[in-house]
């Protein structure tokens, strides 16, 4: 085990790599004569050695990844090979995850029958003063689980959140903005660089914000002021804008739920995602289009997106996620994020889980410090166009799922509208997934475990119930429901009976056409009933 260990170690050390926190626990779990013994708040400072007697030093600290070894250490835990670097100076300027190679032959000696830890590997990068990785005046402190030009290309992060009117801040932009004209809100995270978000969810780009704001009080990589972009509007004769900066509140949103301090609301688009080195967005996904016109030539090319936003277009080629529309008119990387995350739960501290979709594991790393938190647990996959669409078309399926909860049908019934609903989101992703669907993602929080949570909680289900008891329509039912909100369940529907059409495979999808039919072409809610008992599962 020891010997594992240490290889890795070595391996990452010398390639200057991300080191995950279970290999930073294992550190401190190597034989005690591998240790210098020097403890501190940081952790304890370890040499592993090498080919020729070279020594690499790391500082471990249980989750926190390396610590560079040239100055980022308290004063009592200078290592000796680099005694000459005291804390303050240059070398504190290197990040959490950077690893300098240390020639110091004459200290700390491999034990008898212990393999050195790059034995045959090369040899890495010297120690000294002015660490060729670090940069004068930098000032994030750390940037836990980052190897160091990751650590230098994010040290700011930027979070957009939607919320159909939404609050904004300077520093770290979010969206909270509830009206339906304003497609984006944006905020970037605590950190020396601004980022945006765009948004028009008030209620899950505020949960969000709160999530933003408590991580970048916390770590020392991220300045303390999350930007939050808001559209403005009155409440009770005030500002949004202004009660969310003085109470610390969205009352309109988000009742009840304090955001942190830190989050600041900023009704200026433009200024909130000024800067950004991270964008978050959270808007009902008809917005996007507009909300992306507005910030286009405005964000930095090398900025990194993240897309909570659960819909899905149609193009030219058939379908079109919300992810590529954004990149097409930013051109920047995206990401998307989805899972079970009602907001009002995720904003009362309850534990769930979420799913990262991220083609480049590195920023998968980092977008989940970004957001994890001890009761936001996030996993990540590399299965990002399966992530996307299971977000989209699970709210489909919860509005069936409401259609049968409104003609007084059990939970035997709506296990069953899950189960097939389920099985055509996983045709669907076959049909049109550019890559390679995975069918480990579906078990995932972005996937069944969303479709349960929304079959039962969301407000596609709800509105859908309502629907089928009163007679009212989808639109009037917003108003009264939602505040105006938009329903993204009939919406997606309608844009999945186009794409499905031009491909000629509408009788695949029965469900997801039974829907539609109900929804927009006049049908009786008691067809969805129809459209199970025949649907071609059970031929």
């Amino acid at each position: 085990m020891t010997a594992a260990v240490s290889g890795r170690l070595g391996w990452i050390l010398r390639n200057f790599r991300y080191f995950p926190p279970e290999g930073a626990q294992a550190l401190n779990r190597l034989p005690r004569e591998w240790s210098q013994p020097c403890q501190s708040p940081k952790g304890v400072w370890t040499t592993l050695s090498g080919t020729g007697g070279d020594h690499w030093g790391v500082c471990a600290e249980p989750g926190l990844g390396l610590a560079n070894p040239c100055g980022s250490l308290p004063a009592q835990c200078v290592p000796p090979c680099c005694s000459s670097v005291t804390p303050g100076s240059a070398g504190s300027e290197l990040l959490q995850g950077s690893a300098v190679h240390l020639p110091c032959p004459e200290r700390f000696p491999v034990p008898r029958g212990e393999a050195g830890p790059g034995a045959g590997r090369g040899r890495g990068r010297p120690c000294s003063g002015q660490p060729s990785n670090s940069r004068a005046g930098f000032r994030a402190r750390s940037a836990p689980l980052l190897a160091p030009w990751v650590a230098r290309k994010f040290a700011s992060w930027a979070l957009a959140t939607g919320e159909r009117r939404a609050a904004a801040s300077p520093a770290v932009p979010c969206c909270l903005s509830p009206v339906p004209t304003a497609a984006a809100h944006s905020g970037a995270l605590g950190s020396p660089v601004p980022a945006a978000t765009a948004s028009l969810c008030p209620r899950r780009g505020s949960a969000i914000a709160k999530i933003a704001g408590s991580n970048a009080a916390r770590l020392s990589s991220f300045e303390s002021q999350v930007n939050m972009w808001v559209l403005q509007e009155e409440v009770g004769g005030r500002r949004l804008t202004d009660i969310i900066n003085t109470e610390h509140e969205n009352v309109k949103y988000l009742p009840g739920h304090k955001l942190p301090p830190n989050v600041v609301a900023e009704p200026d688009l433009l200024k909130a995602c000024a800067g950004a080195d991270v964008l978050l967005f959270v808007v009902p996904h008809q917005f996007i289009g507009k909300v992306c016109d507005q910030l286009k030539g405005h964000v930095k090319k090398e900025a990194v997106g993240m897309s909570l936003i659960k819909g899905v277009d149609e193009g030219p080629d058939g379908l079109r996620l919300i992810s590529d529309i954004i990149h097409e008119k930013l051109g920047i990387e995206m990401s998307v994020l989805m899972g079970a995350n009602i907001a009002n739960e995720v904003a009362e501290e309850k534990f769930c889980e979420t799913t990262i979709g991220c083609k480049n594991m590195k920023h998968g790393q980092m977008l989940k410090e970004l957001m994890q938190t001890p009761n936001f647990r996030v996993s990540v996959v590399q299965d990002a166009d399966t992530v996307e669409i299971c977000g989209a078309l699970k709210n489909v399926v919860a509005v069936g799922a409401g259609f049968c909860d409104g003609l007084g049908y059990g939970d035997n019934t709506k296990a069953a509208v899950i189960r097939l609903g389920l099985m055509e989101m996983i045709g669907f992703s076959k049909l049109f997934c550019k890559g390679p669907v995975t069918p480990a993602t579906f078990l995932e929080s972005c996937g069944v475990a969303d479709l349960i949570t929304t079959c039962y909680g969301g407000r596609n289900r709800k509105v859908a119930e309502a629907f089928a008891k009163t007679g009212k329509s989808i639109e009037q039912l917003e108003k009264e429901m939602l505040n105006g909100q938009k329903l993204q369940g009939p919406q997606t529907s309608a844009e999945l009976h186009r794409i499905l059409k031009s491909k000629n495979v509408v009788e695949k999808f029965p469900l997801f056409t039974a829907v539609y039919r109900i929804c927009y072409e006049g049908k009786p809610v008691t067809d969805f009933i129809t459209c199970l008992q025949s649907h071609p599962e059970h031929m």
